[in-house]
């Protein structure tokens, strides 16, 4: 997530059959939704303003959340937008010196 904005309002609702996540500053955003013909419209006021991943967070705890496709949806959503863990780059293995040809000891004082 890319955005710092912070939202009072969250919850989830159902749209053309689908169910996502929604953030939103006022509690009147239920209105503009139902407007676009969203259903099972859930939204809940947050105690304060936060980012999006914990509001996600404080709502999957509340009761009116707690049934099996609120809790789906949420967890959906906290899994693709959950910060991803930096994977550490592999380390190369060791550069080994290359083999050099062994030097014959009678050579090695001779003249060139």
């Amino acid at each position: 997530m890319a955005t710092d904005k912070l939202f009072k309002v969250a919850g989830i609702s159902k749209l053309n059959g689908s169910y996502k996540v929604r953030f939103a500053n006022d509690i009147m955003r239920i209105k503009v939704l139902a407007k676009s013909g969203h259903e099972d419209i859930r939204l809940a006021e947050l105690d304060k303003a936060v980012s999006k991943l914990e509001a996600a967070r404080l709502v999957q705890a509340m009761d009116e959340f707690q049934d099996t496709i609120a809790q789906a949806t949420i967890a959906e959503y906290l899994e693709d937008n959950a910060p991803k863990a930096k994977v550490a780059p592999k380390a190369k293995a060791p550069v080994k010196a290359k083999a050099t040809k062994k030097v014959d000891a009678d050579l090695e004082d001779a003249p060139f």
